[in-house]
């Protein structure tokens, strides 16, 4: 909104002192970690008490798991993912660049995940039970709502030098401009890796500030990724796919950050509310769209590794246990299989946290290693 009104005035030949700095990503991006982080924190007590009030008992808990979990954390509200998506939506409206058609498609991955992760803890909380949506029916609207991103990123996305291909291409890290065309095929892989990575932050959203410090990691990382790839000159050096327009995405990915700043102060152990689906989705599916949208999808499996591995610990507990009736892990997602082994809760959080960060530099490792 503010990027909109400097360019009206700047198309008239206005100057307004000190307006001239919209013209910086690098300034707005810093404003909108800021403005998310006060949106977030200002609405969070306020936010909690009402949420505390009209959930009553709380997120239901597994009693299948860790017994001290139902004790400690039973009547703790959930859909604090609306949060996030106040802080995101607020900040990015207004420090982002509402012309640029990447900006629009991740808020709308973003808020069409937050709905459905909300529709599914609204389930949970009024039927006191850890079914919410039919799995099925979620991901069938999730598939949707992707296949549309990719699509519209595909038609009007700006054109690169690269031409048409690049938009319905796979890119590869390390190698310069090796590039395998998709076709049209892209469509499901760009939506198998906004859903993907959407369903894999669900599952790593179980401890007290787990997921959300990982979120913002990766978060950071593509946003990073997001500016120097729409930038030529910093793209043409590093040898990047450039795609015009993408760095935008930096604006939304600094939004994600700040509002997990804002949250984590009431998330960090013990935990006064939950992101919930309504977050987790959202999240994930944002950073899976803003993967998507910079060509970096492979990227993400490195920089998003613990993701990863949090969703193949539960795919494999679920098919070994049905082809021999025993587990692999004492318990999934395997972060639970940890604290089975002895490792106390705010060990497990912290050392994954610093996987994330380590994952993160190796995804960041290959930007240079071309």
């Amino acid at each position: 909104m503010l990027y909109l009104l400097y360019q009206g005035l700047a198309d008239h030949h206005l100057s307004v002192p000190g307006l001239n700095l919209l013209r910086y990503l690098t300034f707005r991006g810093g404003m909108t970690v800021a403005t998310a982080q006060l949106v977030v924190v200002a609405m969070g007590s306020r936010f909690i008490r009402w949420m505390r009030a009209r959930q009553g008992k709380g997120q239901p808990i597994r009693d299948d798991g860790i017994e001290r979990h139902v004790l400690e954390k039973a009547g703790t509200p959930t859909m604090g993912g609306l949060m996030f998506l106040a802080g995101i939506g607020v900040s990015t409206l207004l420090w982002a660049d509402l012309s640029n058609v990447y900006v629009w498609v991740v808020l709308m991955v973003t808020v069409g995940f937050g709905l459905l992760g909300f529709m599914d803890d609204y389930a949970k909380v009024t039927r006191q039970t850890t079914a919410g949506v039919s799995g099925r029916a979620r991901l069938a609207v999730e598939a949707a709502i992707a296949v549309a991103a990719v699509l519209i990123m595909i038609q009007f996305g700006q054109p690169s030098p690269e031409g048409a291909r690049l938009s319905t291409s796979l890119a590869f890290p390390i190698f310069k401009r090796a590039l395998i065309d998709l076709s049209w095929f892209y469509l499901a892989f760009g939506a198998f890796i906004i859903v993907g990575a959407s369903n894999a932050v669900n599952f790593t959203d179980g401890l007290d500030g787990l997921a959300t410090v990982p979120v913002m990691i990766a978060a950071a990382t593509f946003g990073l990724i997001a500016y120097l790839a729409g930038n030529f000159v910093f793209a043409n050096y590093l040898q990047l796919h450039f795609v015009p327009g993408v760095g935008e995405l930096a604006v939304i990915c600094a939004a994600i950050v700040g509002s997990g700043l804002g949250f984590l102060w009431y998330n960090a152990p013990p935990a006064r509310i939950f992101m919930g689906d309504s977050g987790a989705l959202a999240l994930g599916g944002a950073i899976g769209a803003v993967a998507v949208a910079t060509k970096h999808e492979i990227v993400l499996g490195i920089v998003g590794g613990l993701f990863v591995v949090e969703t193949v610990s539960v795919i494999v507990q679920v098919l070994w246990f049905k082809r021999t009736g025993r587990r692999v892990f004492l318990m999934a997602p395997i972060h639970h299989h940890f604290e089975k082994l002895g490792w106390s809760e705010p060990t497990v959080v912290i050392r994954f946290w610093i996987v994330a960060v380590m994952l993160a530099m190796l995804g960041l490792s290959t930007l240079k290693l071309r």
